[in-house]
């Protein structure tokens, strides 16, 4: 048996090497795809959990509880294993400091002091950064030095409760960049309200900060704690949810060892637990668009070996009638199967490696060597598995219902499946529609992370709408082909006429008896063009609504936000407009205004120009679109957009009175100022999320006696933002807030966005075209090679080549126009479920889709070019003569 299954495999290479080339390079695409996207997601895994311990400037703050002793907390600490570097930092509170100056005092409230050891900032680097003076020394924040009107050289007076005030002169101006973390309540339950960082804060070397709270901690111990100041040697699990597992209990081991000494505040535990959310959502956007593309993958590889099934079933036959027994003629197919499955794997796997190296610079995507071992070889047994599916069950299938006359005679099933005669696409399309109603309905989250718990849970119920609606999309589609081609073989002849002429009818009623195969190949191209639209579009979405975020929270291109407590008039965005690089500046007021008890944001914008700078979505507002809105505040100064939640609260109704008491600077005291309401606004950039107002600029100029700004919005027409930003910083100096949109855009964009899906992205849309030029020609080449008998037999019968032009030419044009018109209505809904089922990755959801048109029409451009090739091809070998071409069939 071993001489025969070498000649038989030596055959099938010698004769038949188209047919195990397509076979195994559609098992390759299968088993490339299966590897970039499994590696690409563990990667993607490991560069997140990076990224949010690289934001983490101080891992670990151990505060030492009253009493405790805090040599053996930091004999504690350095014992512990993982602990890179403990420093001591102490905290003071002042009742607040004074400057006076030029006749003047300028004093603030009470306020935080740290006393820092000199090698803090070195250990520590990510926590303070200067913006004038020093980098040693008396260090103000950017804000208290604001508010003191005070720069580097000026003295400052420390109060410290029952005792006489410290001076001390001022060295540099830095900024906290993670100023809510260090001042966190160390011990808060999970969930708590955070609290919010102080407005004055000064740093001190430890010697003088031991000088001038030393007394303070004799007498007030309450005002004086002490905490160290941990870092870990981050050798985590590459999974946010394991690392952030690892973190957390190592945490809860060291509060356990301390008994009682010493609380943890877990910064690093906290980065990793908004990280695994971004983690959950990148496992299913993989499910959601790669796991399609592998179907598709190996239903291609399916289709491809079907096109030569049953010229595989007269070899078959052949066997038999010699007198092969069943176990032998199953041995030759796993033959092929084994010999298609290992080179296709073999060539997947390297063509998955070189999309690495070329895309990502690396071969394993950046996943670590376990997970790469994982994933390439439970991609190679999933091509072994195709190749098996394929080839080995069709052949024992043959064996067991067909006689060896029937396996040579090629009949078509005169009947449809039994699902179309159930209607089962109806019925899954049905499901698919009322699953999306009632998860809409219910206002579903489809991934729920409660803070600080370890586990997290996905709603994967959530994928039965899209999985319904694939499959149920994929069946009518086929209902639809296959009817077209049978019932409806009239409206194809008439279509085909103007380019098979007076053989129209003939050729449509050839297609008609051929149908199954013709609808499978309709509905083959139809899945690669909706996989490739759906992909497309949900991705060109989620950029752009990205974008959208990030443009909401910065304001515009650059922003520049002034301290609280300064006073900066409007005239200074014609000094910022000067600077190059700078297309135009918006100024936005920024007031605190009370409306009854509650005290809310107070935006006031000019509308006729504020959306020349920032993005305003209709999803925005209520009552009405951006541009209706902002006309209203236009042409009724007097007009405000107000919350909904505060809409809700004191009932309000459009063209109600609405009083709100604002600092009047002309008094310095609360004045009532009279709006009246137009409509909803939930989102407006730079604004807090919570409840906040919408003003004309001009109106509450006019009515509280000040046109101060609270930030100005820089447009840079998207140039060079970085550098305009850094020019607009060395104009306003250091007592404003300046930011630009890319800088913000990796810090309120997720690690998803930043890392997981623009990888994605461009593998499968790759992948995509691949498939779709493989669905639109290599299937159809194949399908239309096994038909030269056919061919061969009309020439010899008289037929002349344009006769044969014609049937080529008319399958070809059915399959191109039925698969494209299937496969846009399919993608398109799938992107519109998509959206909808997703909508937790988007903030703020989309008001529309984002459509890609250059990716489309290249798509359109590679499938016509594919089938063009294929007609091409097939066409050269139906026009050779007759005696030639039954010699090589």
């Amino acid at each position: 048996m071993k001489t025969v299954t070498a000649l038989w495999f030596r055959g099938l290479v010698r004769f038949h090497p188209g047919r195990l080339i397509a076979t195994s390079l559609g098992i390759a695409v299968a088993v490339s795809l299966l590897a970039s996207l499994g590696q690409f997601l563990a990667g993607a895994q490991a560069t997140m959990t990076q990224r949010a311990a690289a934001g983490v400037a101080v891992d670990w703050q151990v505060e030492v509880q009253p009493g405790a002793d805090l040599r053996q907390v930091a004999d504690l600490a350095a014992s512990t294993a993982g602990v890179r570097s403990a420093l001591p930092v102490s905290f003071g509170t002042t009742s607040g400091f004074t400057v006076a100056a030029g006749g003047s005092t300028q004093e603030t409230g009470p306020g935080k002091v740290l006393g820092l050891p000199p090698d803090y900032r070195q250990r520590f680097g990510g926590e303070i950064r200067t913006l004038a003076g020093v980098d040693a020394g008396v260090l103000i924040a950017q804000q208290t030095a604001a508010n003191l009107h005070v720069r580097p050289g000026d003295t400052v007076s420390i109060g410290r409760a029952g005792l006489p005030p410290a001076e001390v002169r001022i060295d540099g101006v830095v900024d906290l960049p993670q100023a809510d973390s260090l001042f966190q309540k160390v011990g808060a339950p999970t969930g708590s309200q955070p609290v919010a960082p102080p407005d004055n804060v000064l740093l001190l070397g430890q010697t003088q900060w031991d000088t001038v709270f030393g007394p303070l901690a004799g007498s007030r111990p309450d005002l004086v704690t002490t905490q160290l100041h941990l870092a870990l040697d981050r050798a985590l699990p590459t999974s946010p949810d394991n690392a952030f597992t690892s973190v957390l209990g190592a945490a809860h081991n060291f509060e356990a060892r301390a008994a009682g000494a010493a609380l943890v505040g877990d910064n690093l535990g906290a980065a990793l637990d908004a990280a695994r959310g971004d983690a959950a959502y990148a496992r299913i956007l993989f499910l959601f668009l790669g796991l399609p593309a592998a179907v598709l993958a190996a239903l291609l590889t399916a289709e491809v070996t079907a096109a030569g099934t049953q010229r595989r079933r007269t070899d078959q036959a052949l066997l038999r009638s010699r007198g092969a027994s069943g176990a032998q003629v199953l041995r030759l197919a796993a033959v092929e199967a084994a010999a298609t499955g290992v080179v296709g794997s073999a060539l997947g796997l390297g063509i998955a490696a070189l999309i690495g190296i070329v895309a990502f610079g690396s071969a394993r995507f950046g996943a670590s060597g376990a997970e790469t071992v994982a994933w390439t070889g439970g991609a190679a047994a999933a091509g072994l598995v195709i190749a098996v599916l394929t080839v080995v069950v069709p052949a024992a299938l043959d064996w067991r219902h067909a006689t060896i006359a029937a396996s040579r005679v090629h009949r078509e099933a005169r009947r449809g499946p039994l699902w179309l005669r159930f209607g089962l696409d109806f019925v899954l399309l049905g499901v698919a529609v009322l699953l999306l109603l009632l998860a809409g309905a219910n206002q579903y989250q489809l991934v729920l992370a409660p803070e600080g718990v370890p586990s997290i849970s996905v709603s994967y119920w959530a994928f039965a709408a899209p999985a319904l609606l694939w499959t149920g999309g994929v069946l009518f589609a086929w209902r639809l082909a296959y009817g077209v081609l049978g019932p409806g073989k009239r409206a194809v002849a008439w279509g085909l006429r103007p380019l098979a002429g007076e053989l129209a009818s003939t050729v449509a009623a050839s297609m008609s008896r051929r149908r199954r195969p013709l609808a499978r190949s309709i509905v083959l191209l139809a899945v690669a063009v909706a996989f490739a639209i759906s992909t497309a579009v949900f991705n060109s979405t989620y950029e752009a609504q990205a974008e959208v975020d990030a443009k909401l929270t910065n304001g515009a291109d650059v922003a520049v936000t002034e301290s609280p407590g300064t006073v900066v008039p409007a005239a200074q965005a014609q000094r910022i407009g000067a600077v190059a690089g700078v297309r135009s500046v918006e100024p936005v007021q920024h007031r605190f205004a009370y409306v009854g008890a509650d005290l809310q944001d107070l935006y006031g914008v000019r509308p006729a120009t504020i959306a020349g700078v920032t993005a305003l979505q209709d999803s925005y507002f209520s009552g009405g679109t951006a541009r209706e809105l902002m006309d209203t505040l236009a042409k009724a100064p007097d007009s405000i957009l107000v919350s909904a939640e505060t809409v809700k609260d004191f009932q309000l109704h459009p063209g109600d009175q609405i009083t709100l008491r604002l600092p009047d600077s002309r008094t310095g005291q609360q004045a009532a100022v009279s709006f009246h309401y137009a409509g909803i606004v939930s989102e407006f950039p730079t604004a807090p999320k919570d409840s906040f107002f919408v003003a004309n600029a001009d109106y509450v100029a006019q009515r509280t006696g000040s046109d101060a700004v609270g930030a100005f919005l820089v447009d840079s027409g998207g140039q060079d933002t970085a550098g305009v930003a850094q020019r607009v910083r060395d104009l306003v100096g250091p007592t404003a807030a300046v930011t630009d949109i890319s800088t913000t855009r990796a810090k309120v964009g997720s690690s998803l966005t930043a890392v997981g899906l623009s990888g994605l992205t461009r593998v499968e849309l790759s992948f995509a075209l691949v498939l779709a030029a493989g669905a639109g020609g290599l299937v159809l080449a194949l399908a239309l090679n096994e038909r030269r008998r056919s061919f061969a037999v009309a020439r010899a019968l008289g037929a002349r080549r344009r006769h044969v032009l014609a049937f080529i030419g008319g399958e070809v044009s059915v399959v191109a126009v039925g698969g494209a018109v299937a496969g846009v209505a399919l993608g398109w809904v799938l992107a519109e479920m998509l959206a909808s089922v997703l909508t937790g990755v988007f903030d703020p959801p989309p008001v529309a889709l984002s459509v890609p048109w250059i990716y489309l029409m290249g798509m359109a451009v590679v499938i016509v070019a594919a089938l063009a090739v294929a007609s091409a091809l097939i066409t050269r070998l139906a026009g050779r003569d007759a005696v030639s071409a039954f010699r090589e069939i």
